[in-house]
């Protein structure tokens, strides 16, 4: 066996981010850009109005204070989307809508709450009732970004507010990094699909989805190639298939039983093995090579054995040929609140409960730490991680807890600063 630590740097060794793909700015969402984003615009382009309301030189509106109205003259309404030609004059005013240019000669909005406007003898006018000083509820032209900015750099992750910022820059298409295609194979007689009713020794082959579940929330691609028998030529047909696509997971066959013949297929078909077990419960017996450059994992049989092993290995490795840069997900530290034992010699890792508790967290070990006990990690939203020689761990004390999902940042009722 490997310690955990030295396996995960002999995965992220051999991987390497894929290539690029240009694809529609919609579709970029959650990718990782490629290629670094100059501005060709500035945002705004011009001076605008932040408000509705209406376009003034300041110094017209001296004196309105205290009650005391100034009234001006107004020479024109202003839409969003259209330019005035005209200046405005002293004395003068234009109705503006948010968005529209200011024009040329005022120096300042007015809202249109300390306005009251006026019309007599067709002549319009407006009766402003505050004070205005130079550059009021005005959006100054390049204030967000000028042309030649950068404004986002290659290696970001797209986020919403990305995908705001490259509509903005006028980017209908985007260059990213290819999202990798992971194909995914269970092996074993005793398996059948999830449409097939098992029989006396059959189980469900739930490892094809849970696997390709997880690389879909990794923001991959997950191509399923069914389930190879126990048989070295089946299994290495499907194997075969499986260099299509940008990596492999194949889950069972990788102990040491009579059949567990991936091993063995693997190196016939010309693969560079790295490991074969890792110093960790669950998830021992984890096989890691490359075939024609292509990553492959074998993950254990078991459900919880193969989803542990997926998230300490598969998706960090995964995410990084995607181009993300920020492959790990942090731990945190927690209360324990019950004694915890272990054998030394491997790293555990527990399924867990994490809850907010004061200014940190609390985390209780869930009963029934079996690795085919599929119903203990839906409970889970998080896994204690226990160090290799340790042995005890008493309640009370603070340990390391890598969260499983981001269900701690959500909740039934609105925050007390919403509602406060």
């Amino acid at each position: 066996m490997i310690p955990v630590g030295e396996a995960l740097d002999l995965i992220l060794g051999e991987v390497k981010p894929l290539g690029y793909e240009r694809v529609p700015l919609l579709s970029s969402l959650g990718r990782v850009l490629a290629e670094d984003i100059t501005a060709t615009i500035s945002n705004p382009p011009l001076d605008n109005s932040a408000m509705d309301g209406y376009a003034v030189r300041a110094g017209d509106t001296a004196g309105a204070v205290d009650g005391r109205l100034v009234s001006l003259k107004v020479i024109a309404d202003l839409p969003a989307g259209n330019i005035l030609r005209e200046k405005i004059g002293t004395g003068e005013a234009v109705r503006i809508m948010t968005g529209a240019p200011v024009p040329d000669g005022a120096d300042a909005v007015v809202m249109v709450e300390y306005t009251e406007r006026t019309e007599s003898g067709g002549e319009k006018s407006v009766r402003i009732a505050r004070e205005a000083s130079p550059g009021d509820n005005i959006r100054r032209a390049g204030e967000d970004f000028k042309v030649g900015d950068a404004v986002i750099q290659k290696g970001h992750t797209i986020r919403p507010a990305e995908v705001a910022m490259l509509a903005a820059t006028g980017k209908p298409f985007v260059t990213v990094y290819q999202r990798p295609r992971v194909a995914v194979l269970s092996t074993g007689d005793e398996l059948v699909d999830i449409y097939e009713t098992p029989t006396d020794g059959k189980i469900i082959n739930s490892n094809s989805y849970t696997i390709s579940a997880q690389i879909l929330a990794c923001g991959c691609e997950a191509v399923q190639l069914g389930i190879a028998r126990d048989r070295r030529e089946d299994l290495e047909e499907k194997m075969r298939s499986g260099l299509n696509s940008d990596a492999i997971i194949s889950s069972g066959g990788v102990s040491v039983g009579d059949f567990d013949l991936v091993k063995e297929v693997l190196r016939d078909m010309g693969s560079e093995m790295h490991f074969w077990k890792v110093a960790m419960k669950p998830g021992k017996p984890l096989a890691f090579g490359t075939i024609g450059g292509k990553p492959a994992f074998g993950l254990p049989g078991n459900p919880i054995s193969s989803m542990v092993s997926f998230e300490q290995f598969v998706r960090p490795a995964l995410l990084k040929m995607a181009g993300r840069r920020d492959i790990f997900k942090r731990s945190i530290t927690a209360t324990l609140t019950k004694d915890v034992k272990k054998k030394a010699g491997r790293v555990n890792f527990v399924r867990a409960i994490l809850e907010p508790s004061g200014n940190g967290f609390r985390v209780t070990p869930l009963e029934g730490q079996g690795s085919g006990i599929i119903s203990s990690m839906v409970k889970a939203n998080a896994l204690i991680l226990l160090p290799l020689e340790e042995t005890s761990f008493s309640e009370g004390q603070v340990i390391n807890v890598h969260p499983l999902d981001e269900s701690l940042l959500y909740s039934d009722n609105p925050s007390d600063e919403l509602i406060s």
